[in-house]
């Protein structure tokens, strides 16, 4: 029988439940594993004697590991590469960031380095966007909540984790309970993450979209729009089709009414598709009555044969200074991070790439300082 990774939490509370046992106790076993990776359960003190049997029979600390760590040559990316207990592979990645480099009232934000993990929630994608790597895989398998929350067990060995975003390999909203799940594991005891810290990324599932501030009230959302029409979004995001431009504006309207917070939109600039002024100009219509925030990601290549070319850096700053100076809205543009370890925006798909080496790190503006 294959064993459960004790991190899934509505597997480990029912079975306890069952068995008579508090499921608080999850809580306390979560801790001792976290701080002692390699532990048995016999070495977990003061549990009820019906929960060692148990956690024998049914669990492990850990159904993952970490297979390959890689580092970016400028020491500010880590890539962890972490086998499933089925064999698959999938990846997250450590970007480390300065937070005085970050605004704050008009000022320079206290403190220094701090580090956000970008986590997977499938192997492959349904979703085919043609400009991502993670597309190409297709989709192999939905994770457990006990294999999201894993990725940051892992990754807390290498860094302090403060902020999440679920903007790894697949749709986090296409396995909505087990990233529901494993987002309100990460919110409580131990990891005691603030939900302003964690952002869901999303095509656009708009049916997700809807109940997702219920279910998961402060975390953030963000939206690969990449688009500011419905033919280019088609064309460049296949999944698109089964999701109007118009009834996901409807979403998201509904989405910050009820919850009162800004939306990241993510912007993919793929040179001569998406990113001519009249785009921006259709974009910022688009958006205008929205609070939102969008960050123009320049396109990342997924090898020789990629079908698009990165905009030219005047024309970002151009399609970036219409929409801040004509419709007044808040647009950044993404630092790229981790390309040397295909550890970027779209190069998440399995591979081992050969650089490990971390040479002193480069001090960089972390993009959910924007969502605060």
């Amino acid at each position: 029988m294959k064993l459960k990774s004790v991190f899934d939490a509505s597997e480990i509370k029912s079975e306890f439940e069952s068995a008579g046992i508090n499921p608080k106790f999850a809580i306390q076993i979560w801790k001792y594993v976290i701080q002692n990776l390699d532990c048995v359960w016999d070495e977990i003190p003061s549990l009820p004697s019906a929960a060692y049997s148990l956690l024998h029979s049914k669990f492990k600390t850990l159904t993952s590991s970490l297979h390959s760590l890689f580092h970016s040559s400028d020491g500010t990316t880590s890539k962890l590469l972490i086998k499933l207990q089925n064999g698959a592979f999938v990846e997250a990645v450590v970007m480390r960031y300065d937070t005085r480099l970050g605004m704050l009232g008009g000022k320079p934000r206290p403190g220094g380095i701090r580090s956000t993990l970008c986590i997977s929630s499938q192997v492959g994608c349904k979703m085919g966007c043609t400009f991502c790597a993670t597309g190409t895989m297709g989709f192999k398998s939905n994770l457990t909540s006990g294999e999201i929350v894993e990725q940051l067990v892992h990754a807390s060995r290498i860094a302090d984790i403060r902020n999440i975003v679920f903007m790894g390999m697949g749709e986090p909203l296409n396995n909505y309970n087990a990233v529901v799940e494993a987002v309100r594991v990460m919110l409580n005891q131990p990891f005691q993450l603030s939900p302003k810290r964690i952002t869901i990324s999303t095509v656009g599932i708009v049916h997700a979209i809807n109940k997702l501030h219920n279910d998961l009230p402060g975390v953030s959302l963000a939206v690969s729009l990449h688009a500011p029409v419905q033919e280019i979004r088609c064309q460049i995001m296949p999944a698109a089709r089964a999701f109007p431009l118009q009834k996901l504006m409807d979403a998201l309207q509904t989405f910050q009414k009820n919850s009162q917070q800004k939306i990241f939109i993510e912007y993919i600039m793929l040179d001569g598709v998406n990113d001519q002024e009249q785009h921006a100009h259709l974009l910022g219509e688009l958006l205008k009555t929205f609070q939102v925030v969008i960050n123009l990601i320049p396109f990342n290549p997924i090898g020789s044969t990629s079908q698009f070319e990165t905009s030219s850096i005047q024309g970002v700053s151009r399609f970036q200074k219409i929409l801040r100076e004509t419709y007044k809205i808040r647009t950044t543009i993404r630092k790229e991070m981790g390309q040397d370890i295909s550890g970027a925006c779209g190069q998440l798909v399995v591979n081992q790439p050969d650089i490990k080496k971390t040479p002193g790190t480069v001090e960089l503006r972390d993009i959910e300082d924007l969502l605060l």
